[in-house]
């Protein structure tokens, strides 16, 4: 069985999360993975899976923008689409050793995920 790249790594573990599959995501995330976020820095598996788990169930969609892969390092581009907006764009940065994502830079507008105005 041959390893993973990191493209398929990163491929795999965004496909899971933003389906739902909060579990089969995490079997691509290493135990120690740092993410930084808006507002937050999360270190290891357990705060990344709650951060995570926690905004997606929120997701309506996915749209795809552009990627970008330098080795290691995996760049995506999406609109994660929620019932506050489809047309925020969100862009991740990753690094990837030994087959698990070790880093994850996060970038996005956290106040167009808020609750929707009421009418």
């Amino acid at each position: 069985m041959t390893q993973d790249n990191a493209y398929d790594t990163v491929q795999k573990y965004h496909r899971a999360w933003t389906s739902g599959d909060i579990d089969t995501a995490m079997n691509y995330v290493a135990d120690d993975v740092a993410c930084r976020a808006p507002g937050i820095d999360l270190d290891g598996k357990d705060a990344y899976r709650g951060f995570i788990g926690g905004f997606a169930p929120m997701l309506t969609g996915i749209g795809d923008i552009a990627e970008f892969v330098d080795e290691d390092r995996v760049a995506l581009f999406y609109y994660p689409q929620t019932m506050s907006t489809s047309t925020t764009p969100a862009a991740e940065f990753f690094t990837v050793k030994d087959g698990k994502i070790t880093e994850s830079v996060l970038i996005f507008d956290r106040l167009s995920y808020g609750p929707p105005e009421q009418a």
